[in-house]
């Protein structure tokens, strides 16, 4: 025997209004005017930034950033790498390099290289550390 078949209930809720982007005027987080609006009028110098490059600021927002450069240095207060604040931020990799560039040209932040790993250990520190585990 089965059991009897449940009917659904229709539910005509409108859709949720979509979340406010942290620029006031956009239309969407992605438009091409808050893009732009981002990224000013720079002349197209940028700085030699990767998606690893570490970014640390150097002090606390002023009144007169925008409200993106604030948010950069707010976050950077610990050294976050360019694809993290790009994550975070909801920015496309091109607007982070413009917003950073502006910055490292105001000297707020300053960009470090990543660290960068050895791929194999120092042979002599592995010798001494067999050597001391065979005296134990």
């Amino acid at each position: 025997m089965t059991p009897p078949r449940r009917k659904r209930r229709q539910q005509d809720l409108p859709p949720p209004p979509p979340p406010p982007g942290p620029a006031g005027g956009a239309k969407k987080s992605g438009s091409p005017e808050r893009l732009f609006t981002i990224a000013g009028s720079v002349d197209g110098a940028r700085a030699e930034l990767d998606l690893v490059t570490l970014i640390v600021a150097r002090s606390a927002p002023g009144p007169a950033a925008s409200p993106e450069q604030a948010a950069v240095l707010r976050l950077c207060a610990a050294p976050l790498s360019v694809a993290e604040l790009s994550a975070y931020l909801q920015l496309p990799f091109s607007a982070m390099t413009v917003l950073i560039t502006e910055l490292i040209a105001a000297e707020l932040v300053q960009a470090r290289a990543p660290i960068v790993r050895q791929a194999l250990p120092d042979r002599s520190l592995l010798e001494a550390v067999m050597h001391g585990l065979q005296r134990l």
